[in-house]
């Protein structure tokens, strides 16, 4: 900004070196890509790090796809869609997984780098693929043969743009294939076919944007991110109608008719990617910057080189550490930057003070119609309980009732342990003890803040921000040191689902309450987000923490115990006792007909394709999950 000191420092030293590798033109500077050393390193030292110089791979300076301007970001290659079969794109928030279903659908005409005339035209596009499948695609996009049909990001302002709207209306007004009655079906939506798509839910508007793309006759479709807001259940049943697309016995015209087909997704669920793709393309590069798309692979194997950081086909090694998913294992290059008085493993003086066992007594909650019953059970300290269920079966509920917010509970609050709790027909909680709650949606006060991020850091836990451990195994893990000098108003869902962790992690309590963290998320963050929460609860406070996920990656690599939730979602549901994970993740995936295996390498769950010979011999058994151990023997 004009009245910055980065402008005041960059303008002062505009032009020194005697060419204008940094040059001032009103009230925007411009530093060139090819500045002199002395200029980039007088650039690298503005103040309040307004200037960010990011060193390129020698590779990556041709072979441009797409460029927005100079010093802006820019991709490096392209998905290449395959008829009759499902793509999946796999990558980091940022990276250009967006910008590539925009060339792909037609909506942006790649500039091949040239951002100045003379500008790509598409002949010069079609003529750059020339010899792979992209060429035939362009050339059917040139030709407008090529019908697209997209699912977007549920973006904030997507149910106020359809205000007043009625669901059935705009479903019927897009079922070119007269399928509506099925994907209604197919994914719940009956009972809201009558609601204006204002009154929807996350879940809801999701499952009904799905709906509004699958019922169009398009030779391409596209879905961007289309599990957010969904339960397991609804995850799976929005996957099938998403393959059913490659179907043949889902066309008139056969197997003729869907081998045409294009299907591109992108997802974040590890889990349901797999369950969803034939193929899979990964991104990697520095989100913001540049992004780099690789070469089509195998799910698994592209999976499985995204997790480990390494592309062997590439020979390039874009991430330091491996994600895994065997439990026991250690965390990732933390431990690296600890002290020797500060050893990974050790832990405060505060875990002494541990609570012990404690037990809660059955509870009845009802909301209007809604009644939740929650069976008796018990907790200790040193735990993570994973709360398994469909939307709309309670499990916020169940963190409202321990917390102690409900309005029968305010001004009568009982501690869970003591003597007469619940006797007089109130539910008790744990407020007594200390609850630090993370809720769904984060509270008003929060995301109208008008500061920085880290002027409410310092609000709301500023004693947090005076522990080394704490900055290093929290707020750097989860890279909020990064945007520290953001205004909070101004933060992605993604970015603000980072901050809401940390203002709940740096709260001091005995019970920590986590409803979806993994919300805005992309794939990477889901599984730091994962391994810094169990690491900093459980294995250095020593405390016990409940958390309510629907990304089954996330669920598996945090649960100590699960509280299965069983009933009819928004009429009449039960919490059970807390169970052992092998117990309650096959009473849970029973329920809903899916078996899950693990894969031997980084030990990440994956589902077994719906009557093949692994789901046949596992339902046999009654294992409906197989765990790290079944893998050893």
């Amino acid at each position: 900004k004009p009245n910055s000191a980065a402008f005041a420092y960059l303008r002062k030293y505009a032009g020194a070196c005697g060419k204008e590798c940094i040059s001032v033109e009103k009230k925007l500077v411009v530093i060139s890509e090819l500045a002199c050393a002395q200029c980039l390193n007088r650039a690298k030292a503005c103040p309040g790090g307004a200037v960010s110089v990011v060193r390129l791979p020698n590779s990556l300076t041709t072979d441009t796809t797409h460029r927005y301007g100079p010093n802006s970001f820019k991709v490096h290659g392209l998905p290449t869609p395959r008829p009759g079969s499902v793509l999946g794109l796999l990558g980091t928030n940022g990276i250009g997984k967006s910008t590539a279903l925009s060339i792909l659908s037609g909506r942006v005409k790649p500039n091949l780098g040239r951002f100045e005339p003379p500008l790509a035209t598409w002949a010069d596009v079609v003529k750059y693929y020339r010899g792979s499948d992209l060429q035939n695609y362009f050339t059917k996009v040139l030709e407008n043969k090529l019908k697209v049909a997209i699912k977007p990001q549920l973006a904030p302002g997507f149910a106020t743009r359809l205000k007043g709207k009625v669901v059935r209306d705009l479903i019927s007004a897009r079922d070119e294939r007269k399928i509506m009655d099925k994907i209604v079906k197919d994914l719940d939506l009956e009972h809201v076919l009558d609601r204006e798509v204002q009154q929807l839910s996350g879940g809801e508007l999701q499952r009904f944007a799905i709906a509004a793309t699958i019922c169009k006759d398009a030779d391409v479709y596209m879905f961007d991110e289309s599990t957010s807001f969904l339960d397991v259940k609804q995850r799976l049943a929005a996957t099938d109608a998403i393959r059913d697309i490659c179907e043949e016995s889902c066309w008139p015209g056969g197997a003729a008719e869907s081998s045409r087909k294009y299907v591109i997704v992108v997802e974040h669920d590890l889990a349901i990617l797999d369950y969803m793709s034939d193929y899979v393309q990964c991104l990697y590069g520095n989100p913001g910057i540049y992004g780099v798309v690789t070469s089509r692979s195998q799910v698994r194997n592209g999976i499985n080189q995204f997790l480990a950081g390494y592309f062997p086909a590439e020979n390039m090694r874009f991430r330091p550490y491996e994600l895994t998913f065997k439990v026991s294992t250690n965390d990732f290059f933390v431990s690296t930057e600890l002290g020797d008085d500060e050893e990974e493993g050790s832990v405060p003086d505060s875990k002494s003070q541990q609570i012990g066992e404690l037990r809660y007594p059955e509870m009845t909650k009802s909301y209007g119609s809604f009644t939740l019953y929650v069976e008796p059970g018990s907790f200790r300290a040193g735990e993570v309980i994973a709360l398994m269920g469909e939307n709309g079966c309670g499990k916020t509920t169940f963190l409202e009732l321990l917390a102690g917010r409900t309005a029968e509970q305010r001004g009568k609050e009982k501690a869970i342990g003591s003597h007469g709790a619940g006797s007089d027909g109130t539910p008790p909680s744990l407020k007594s003890l200390g609850v630090a709650y993370k809720q769904q949606i984060l509270p008003s006060k929060i995301r109208k803040f008008e500061g920085t991020v880290q002027e409410l850091l310092e609000q709301e836990i500023n004693i947090a921000l005076t522990d080394r451990l704490f900055r290093l195994l929290v707020i750097k893990a989860l890279k909020v040191d990064e945007l520290q000098d953001l205004h909070v108003r101004s933060l992605s869902g993604g970015e603000m689902q980072r901050l809401s962790i940390v203002l709940c992690l740096g709260t001091p309590a005995y019970v920590y309450l986590i409803d979806e963290p993994s919300a805005g998320l992309d794939c990477e963050q889901r599984v730091v987000a994962a391994k810094v929460m169990k690491r900093w609860i459980v294995n250095h406070l020593g405390r016990t923490c409940f958390v309510i996920e629907h990304d089954f990656v996330m669920a598996t690599s945090m649960a100590d115990q699960v509280i299965v939730y069983e009933g009819t979602p928004g009429v009449s549901c039960v919490a059970k006792s807390p169970c052992s994970v092998i117990d309650g993740f096959n009473l849970f995936l029973k329920h809903l007909d899916v078996t899950f295996r693990r894969d031997p390498i980084n030990y990440r769950p994956r589902i077994n394709k719906k009557n093949s010979q692994k789901d046949k011999e596992q339902k046999s058994r009654g294992d409906y999950f197989l765990f790290d151990n079944d893998l050893e023997d």
